[in-house]
Order: C-alpha cells, then sequence, then structure tokens
C-alpha cells in the first residue's frame, strides 16, 4: 500500500501527454549587438561583418551594400536561394528598406565564432499546428564563413515546402 501513490505519481507523470510538459521559450538577449563583439581581433572582425549581414541586410533590407558583406561567389547551402551574390540580392532585394536603426531589432539568442566561420543562433515563432491558437518557439541557426572581410558561404536550416 505504501508503494501503491508513488507508483500511481510515476504512472501518470510517463503516460501524460507530452503537451503538459511545458517547453521554455526560446527568447533573445537584451543587447544581441553585444553578442557580435570578441576579444580576438579576427573573430571580432568576422562577428561584425555577420553583424551588418543580420542588421543591415536581413533587418533592414539594405541590399545594395551586399558587396560590402558577400563575396561574389557567395555559396548558398539554403535550398530556396541560388548560389552568389546577385542571387541573393534578388531573392532578398524586392523588400522595402528601413532605416538602420542605433540598436538592431532582430531577437539573437548567442554568437559563437570558431576560425572563419560564425553562427547565430535566433528565436523562431511558429503556430502550432495541433492548436492554430497557440504559438510555439523554437531556435534557428545561421551560419557564414567568412573570407577576406566578407561571407563566402551560407548554411541554415530551411527546407523546401
Amino acid at each position: 500500500m505504501k508503494l501503491l501513490a508513488p507508483t500511481i505519481v510515476v504512472s501518470l507523470t510517463l503516460l501524460a501527454p507530452a503537451r503538459l510538459v511545458g517547453q521554455a521559450p526560446v527568447t533573445g538577449v537584451a543587447d544581441p549587438e553585444s553578442l557580435f563583439t570578441d576579444r580576438d581581433p579576427k573573430l571580432h572582425a568576422n562577428k561584425q561583418v555577420v553583424l551588418h549581414i543580420v542588421r543591415d541586410l536581413l533587418e533592414c533590407n539594405h541590399w545594395d551594400e551586399a558587396d560590402k558583406w558577400l563575396t561574389p561567389e557567395y555559396i548558398q547551402h539554403n535550398p530556396l536561394v541560388a548560389s552568389g551574390r546577385d542571387p541573393v540580392v534578388k531573392f532578398f532585394g524586392s523588400r522595402p528598406k528601413k532605416p538602420i536603426p542605433e540598436k538592431m531589432q532582430t531577437r539573437v539568442v548567442a554568437v559563437l565564432a570558431d576560425g572563419d566561420l560564425v553562427m547565430v543562433a535566433f528565436p523562431r515563432e511558429y503556430k502550432d499546428p495541433k492548436e492554430p491558437s497557440k504559438t510555439y518557439t523554437t531556435t534557428w541557426f545561421d551560419m557564414w564563413r567568412i573570407s577576406q572581410g566578407k561571407a563566402a558561404e551560407h548554411w541554415d536550416g530551411a527546407m523546401k515546402q
């Protein structure tokens, strides 16, 4: 009898639907630009290139400045966008330009740099497919290879729909 109550609690816990288990929400840091710095001068320079890609190009759509941050041969591993700086600019360039803010608005979880690679983790919010009135958060990753002060290659988790 002493084991009955703990056994019931454990059984109910194991059999409870997964949605009853709360996911910790993915959020960004208060000052995302602070993540794009490093004590190492090379890593700092590489992170700064990616800061400009995220803020100036992706957030504010200043694709007329893509030649400052992307190599002409830019290799794209996203299956939705062709390789080369020109195809990337064509893909994103029709979006309306916004003024570049003093502080970026894009939420960022983390920025990691190792050698010529810089990886950025972003929070993403999606509609719950099982409960469309609700949303959930997850993490999106982008990674760039930097060569001579410009992004030469890009990876992300994009999939064909």
